[in-house]
């Protein structure tokens, strides 16, 4: 089995608690060596202290003895009043803290009482409830890792969502669903994989057992861009079903419509499908990363995949079809070639109309011009001409 130890651990952000009174914790996602991920909530006070535990057991190594010897890291005091500003000015701290820590001699890294201190406590599983005053705010932090005062904009409102489907859960990451399982969603990857939290449990989710509570459409789903965004495939796929697309690892394609269940639209020359876009990287970047979480979860299913989908809408979500995908890219794809032709003074992005998900109105008949005053009274007869002659 081997022994037990943290691989990893990352700072998501924090939350500002209301019972018993209102106070600070940090959410940390932590790694275990099975590949295990949990999340756990510790206030600032608590990770002081455990810091200080820490200089207690390795005096040499903190520098007590030898200031040159410190290899572990600074940590500042708690303040007398901790706000929201000074929580949110300490995710950085304690982000560079733990991956300075992580780099640390076995002895410190993987010592127990590191290792007891992450482990799953029965507050980390207690949500909180509807019959409670006020539920927690909750702060991410940001995706660059960057974080400062002056980005703070207001809490994050984690937003709810339904399973359509029940769904098993394949690895120690992911989170069992029941149809009807309410969910709040933490985080949403563009790989189709959502990490939510539901009463006592945590993990990831295929995006596409979910659905909002108030539509059926997503409304963040991008609008395609049909100019597209150059991709390389980090590794191969075969169609499964008629709208996707089969490639070889190391193609170069162009994507043009990224939605949110991970399953993208792509373009290959003149042919457009499917394709999950967890098999995707740009060009340059290190895909070792990548083909870890491929190796962890592989690509989400797809909505269309899934049996015994009940949906609370009665109208389905709207999609394009991959006609319509196809004939709009080759309408760009024309346009873009003839402004090539004319030359750079006539050079600009073409612009292209995407089909509808309805049929076009018919063109209404042009209105015929009105006739001119002359006109009318020509087409007059002779009693009416001398009717408005007398009347002048």
């Amino acid at each position: 089995m081997g022994d037990t130890f943290i691989r990893h651990i990352a700072l998501l952000g924090f939350e500002k608690r209301f019972v018993p009174s209102q106070h600070y914790v940090y959410m940390f996602l932590v790694k275990w060596q099975d590949l295990s991920e949990k999340v756990v909530y510790r206030r600032f006070t608590e990770i002081y202290e455990f810091h200080k535990t820490l200089k207690e057991m390795f005096p040499i190594e903190a520098g007590d003895i030898n200031p040159e010897n410190r290899i572990i890291p600074h940590l500042p005091a708690p303040r007398w009043f901790d706000g929201q500003r000074v929580a949110e000015s300490r995710q950085g701290t304690l982000t560079e803290y733990y991956n300075a820590l992580m780099g640390l001699p076995v002895k410190i890294s993987r010592c127990p009482q590191l290792l007891d201190f992450f482990k799953v406590r029965p507050d980390d599983l207690k949500l909180p409830t509807d019959s409670q005053v006020k539920k927690p705010e909750t702060y991410l932090v940001p995706k660059d890792g960057k974080s400062n005062v002056a980005d703070i904009t207001g809490p994050i409102i984690l937003q709810t969502y339904r399973a359509i489907a029940d769904y098993e859960k394949s690895s120690g990451s992911e989170m069992a669903l029941a149809m009807g399982d309410v969910v709040d969603v933490v985080e949403k990857s563009e790989s189709g994989w959502w990490f939510c939290q539901m009463k006592t449990k945590r993990g990831w989710v295929p995006a596409s057992y979910l659905e909002p509570l108030d539509s059926p459409d997503e409304a963040e789903d991008p609008e395609p861009n049909y100019a597209g965004e150059p991709y390389v495939t980090i590794r191969a796929y075969a169609a499964v079903m008629d709208d996707e697309v089969s490639l070889q690892q190391g193609e170069t394609i162009e994507v043009i419509h990224k939605l949110l269940d991970g399953w993208w639209v792509i373009r290959k020359e003149d042919v457009t499908g499917y394709f999950p876009s967890m098999y995707l990287q740009k060009a340059g970047q290190d895909i070792t990363q990548a083909q870890c979480q491929i190796k962890k979860r592989g690509a989400p299913p797809r909505r269309s995949s899934i049996r015994n989908a009940h949906s609370i809408h009665q109208r389905s979500r709207k999609r394009l079809s991959q006609d319509a995908y196809r004939r709009n890219s080759v309408r760009y794809l024309q346009q873009r070639r003839r402004q090539a032709r004319l030359g750079p003074q006539n050079a600009g992005s073409p612009r292209i109309e995407e089909q509808p998900l309805t049929e076009r109105p018919k063109p209404q008949p042009a209105v015929p011009p009105r006739p001119s005053a002359d006109l009318i009274l020509h087409r007059c007869s002779e009693s009416t001409k001398r009717k408005l002659a007398s009347a002048v």
